[in-house]
């Protein structure tokens, strides 16, 4: 069965970094396009970042360029997301899914539990 477990979240203050790690199993990740997504209490979900299958340019929401970083590793199953410069605005639980590749829009089914990422003015 397919499994998605995010992790890596946690309180940081204003300007500080996080890496999350998001590892699936039971599907194909390495020919899956994967991004990050996030949700914030009373707002709806937006797309963070999407990277095709083999890597390289990614999407980014304009709110994230310039601070957040994709990437991957099909030999791990592993996706990741560095988020640099971190702002109170960025507080959400953050999910990894299949997305479209160029978009923030998810293509998948599956999600986990998600990581929740705080940041303290």
């Amino acid at each position: 069965r397919v499994q998605v477990v995010e992790s890596g979240g946690g309180l940081v203050q204003a300007g500080g970094s996080l890496r999350l790690s998001c590892t699936a199993s039971g599907l194909n990740f390495d020919a899956s396009a994967m991004g990050w997504f996030r949700q914030a209490p009373g707002k709806e979900r937006e797309g963070v970042s999407c990277m095709s299958q083999r890597g390289g340019k990614a999407y980014y929401f304009d709110s994230v360029k310039g601070r957040f970083t994709l990437s991957r590793d099909n030999a791990k199953n592993t996706l990741y997301l560095q988020m640099n410069d971190l702002k109170p605005e960025d507080t959400a639980m953050y999910y990894c899914a299949a997305c479209r590749t160029g978009t923030g829009l998810a293509a998948g089914p599956y999600w986990g539990q998600g990581t929740q990422v705080t940041v303290s003015s």
